[in-house]
């Protein structure tokens, strides 16, 4: 049956039709719709896990049992689970394990621009990289057969573009491979040194093998132009910007495998053109192995290594017609992102900008509490960065007076408690703040640890983090109200004056959650409005001044409440009951 799907629902597809029995990931986008649409399959066990390398352990584990497995993550996901990838390339495998890495060129929703092909390379793992739908679903499922086939796990590199754009996919009846029986093998699967050692050449020749199966696969394919005065070598969403720009003008090499790239297939190609052009986005990766096998080519003295490609670039830089754009007849004002009215993390962040604080940030939602007007963080690195930079911060002369860590409460289940167990065994005299919204937010509302939920919406055991934080050695552990402003900044002030570690939970569930029940929006008296401004300081977007007066939009205030707390002369009112 022919279908549309979403890249991302493709390879769940595929998933299921390769026979795939266990997936376990951390959300990530653009890679989170996979793990979602495998779940609705009732023969795959699915389940989200506290962070990528936990996800990529237990998919190893569900392969060394002999059962097809999967884990997905996003590209800085990658990162975290490096540690089991580089290691897993030693041992090999049981049963199939693929592993979806979705990377983010332009920074959608993203702190950086990395190019995961770099980690195919240096752990000796293959990669595909389908470049539509109908791709991503057969690579998935060719990715089980290279899996079992050359004993290895198997990296499909998706994008933003790949995951999140519709295509035509021909889907079919899953296969049921019968599970592979699990035999002890120390040497094979016990990494210390002297095993590994062994295991090493056993990778090395396992590349080798791989090129070979390159050089004739159909994936790496041969598409002949009118013109070979240029030929291009490209993969995924640049091919369809090069098809799209170019049509048939010139001879394309299409590789589906970009780790290990083919040799002689790359050679026979270049022998048939004039010039040499790569066309990929971010590093010059396929451009490198190029270059090393001697050809003379072009490609990033063409086409950046930063920010994604467009039709109208690979156009530009062809020098072939860049269709002309159509402005419009008005300037879109700048919409910048912005925690949604009835957020909860907006009255915490409020009260530590009115305590003009220093804020060590992590990833999610609360991120936005950088944004003007709160403009209350001053650093961001990574998940879980929040607490270990806090307690490196204050080890090095920072004012513990002065300074509090944030983090979510899924972050925290990520990877933020490492950083709380550092803080109490090496006693930084650290403030932390887990912004618990019982959800995990960023990424579309998945289940973690601390919700009580699984994947699938079935009641699980929940983790009780005011216990969790004093089994880990915090003594002063305090839950708070955000939409509270006077009980935040109450707490903050205390547990900043405190002289050993201490834990705020600021407890409320995100305003989106559908289980909410959102107050009736709030009204202004305007005789009573001083036009001071002081409810635009915590920077809600039901909240504007017009003709001098503040102004609220019902369709958006959820009667949180915060801002009446600021308004010293009584303009916000609640409604009266009816």
């Amino acid at each position: 049956m022919k279908t549309l799907m979403l890249g991302n629902e493709a390879v769940a597809r595929g998933l299921y039709e390769a026979g795939c029995s266990f997936v376990s990931s951390y959300p990530g986008t653009p890679s989170t719709e996979v793990t979602e649409a495998a779940a609705k399959y009732p023969e795959i066990y699915a389940e989200w896990a506290p962070n990528e390398k936990v996800a990529m352990e237990s998919a190893f584990g569900a392969a060394l049992a002999g059962h097809r497995s999967f884990c997905g993550m996003k590209h800085v996901g990658l990162n975290v689970a490096a540690d089991p990838l580089f290691t897993i390339s030693y041992t090999g495998v049981n049963a199939g394990m693929v592993i979806v890495v979705a990377d983010d060129a332009g920074m959608h929703s993203s702190q950086n621009e990395q190019d995961s092909r770099h980690y195919a390379k240096a752990s000796k793992i293959p990669m595909l990289e389908p470049a539509d739908s109908a791709e991503a679903l057969a690579f998935a499922k060719l990715g089980y057969e290279l899996s079992e086939r050359f004993d290895t796990p198997v990296l499909l590199k998706m994008c933003t573009r790949v995951s999140h754009s519709q295509s035509v996919v021909e889907t079919s009846d899953r296969v049921d491979p019968p599970a592979k029986p699990y035999e002890k093998n120390g040497p094979k699967y016990i990494m210390m040194p002297g095993n590994a050692k062994r295991r090493h050449p056993v990778v090395e020749q396992r590349t080798a093998d791989l090129i070979a199966w390159a050089e004739t696969a159909e994936i790496n394919r041969m598409e002949d132009g009118s013109d070979h005065k240029i030929g291009i070598i490209t993969g995924s969403t640049s091919y369809q910007y090069v098809k799209e720009v170019c049509g048939d003008r010139f001879p394309v090499l299409k590789l589906g495998m970009v780790w290990p790239l083919p040799e002689k297939k790359i050679r026979d190609f270049a022998a048939t053109v004039d010039h040499l052009l790569v066309v990929e986005e971010l590093d010059g990766f396929i451009e490198e192995h190029c270059r090393n096998l001697g050809l003379a080519l072009s490609g990033k003295d063409y086409f950046s290594c930063i920010d994604e490609l467009s039709q109208n670039i690979v156009a530009e830089k062809l020098g072939l017609p860049v269709p002309a754009g159509t402005a419009l007849d008005e300037p879109i004002p700048p919409r910048p992102p912005v925690m949604c009215a009835g957020c909860p993390h907006r009255g915490l962040f409020y009260t530590l900008k009115k305590n003009k604080l220093t804020v060590m940030g992590d990833i999610g939602c609360y991120t936005l509490g950088a944004v003007a007007p709160l403009a209350a963080m001053d650093a961001t690195i990574c998940m879980g960065a929040s607490i270990s930079g806090l307690h490196g911060f204050l080890k090095s002369g920072g004012d513990s007076k002065n300074t509090v860590a944030v983090i979510g409460d899924s972050t925290f289940m990520h990877s933020g408690m490492t950083g709380l167990v550092n803080v109490a065994y090496n006693e930084s005299n650290a403030t932390v703040i887990i912004l618990d919204n019982s959800i995990t937010g960023m990424t579309g509302h998945q289940q973690n640890p601390t919700t009580g939920y699984n994947l699938k919406g079935d009641p699980a055991t929940k983790i009780d983090l005011e216990t969790l934080c004093h089994a880990i050695g915090i003594r002063r552990v305090r839950v708070v109200d955000p939409y509270n402003l006077a009980e935040c900044n109450q707490a903050v002030q205390e547990e900043l004056a405190a002289d050993e570690p201490s834990v705020i939970i600021s407890r409320r569930p995100c305003a989106l959650l559908k289980t909410v029940k959102h107050g009736k929006p709030l009204f202004v008296e305007e005789d009573k409005c001083k036009e001071c401004g002081m409810c635009m300081k915590i920077g809600c977007p039901a909240i504007s001044m017009i003709g001098g007066k503040a102004k609220i939009d019902n369709t958006l205030c959820t009667g949180c409440g915060v801002c009446r707390q600021l308004c010293k002369f009584d303009a916000l009112q609640l409604p009266k009951e009816d």
